[in-house]
């Protein structure tokens, strides 16, 4: 049985796959054409005649994540803003609970390829461009449509904390201290309704 036909993957998603894992499991350093191939059990080339050169190994790698941190945080089911700040925040909450507590493999892979595209332009312009598409400008809608007046600074600030955060849970030093979902909705209410001007309910 192939490695395709037992996942049920395409061998593009079989390649970056293997690529993703390697960043977490060996770093920058570990990543190469044969040491791909082999994490995905393929035959030696495959990856070499699917990214023929280091730069499109990388780029298919940033696409990939892109597509499963996607998933993962779902910004296109968050509920629309007519259901009420809570919906948003309740959403927001599950979405980064559920990325820090069974994904925080993305999150290593991310700051590994983060950290390249600081020393390569060619894909910085890739990383910045895919992740503008992917989440900054559906986030910049849907804090609009919450009724920012700064939508993009505000997107900015919400994306900063979660950013600090993931890092901290995922690589520094509250690795071992992953806040509740409970607390993450605390947090999220706190920050969007001092952004927005929105009193508390419960309050």
């Amino acid at each position: 049985m192939t490695a395709r036909a037992a996942t049920g993957r395409s061998r593009p998603e079989l390649i970056t796959d293997a690529a993703l894992a390697l960043l977490v499991e060996r770093g920058m350093r570990g990543l190469t054409h044969r040491a791909v191939d082999e994490r995905a059990g393929l035959p030696q080339g495959s990856t070499s005649n699917y990214a023929r050169t280091r730069q499109a190994l990388l780029e298919a790698t940033v696409r990939r994540l892109a597509e499963r941190e996607a998933q993962v945080l779902a910004l296109d089911e968050m509920p629309a803003p007519s259901a009420g700040l809570d919906g948003i925040v309740g959403a927001f909450a599950l979405a980064l609970h559920r990325h820090l507590t069974h994904h925080r493999e993305l999150l290593v892979a991310r700051y590994e390829l983060a950290l390249e595209a600081t020393r390569r332009p060619e894909l910085r312009q890739f990383y910045d461009t895919t992740g503008r598409h992917r989440f900054r400008e559906p986030l910049n809608a849907l804090m609009a449509a919450a009724g920012s007046r700064e939508p993009e600074r505000h997107a900015l600030s919400l994306v900063a904390w979660c950013e600090g955060l993931m890092f901290s849970c995922a690589a520094g030093s509250y690795h071992s201290a992953v806040p509740s979902e409970e607390e993450l909705r605390k947090g999220f209410s706190e920050l969007l309704r001092g952004m927005l001007g929105t009193p508390d309910v419960a309050a």
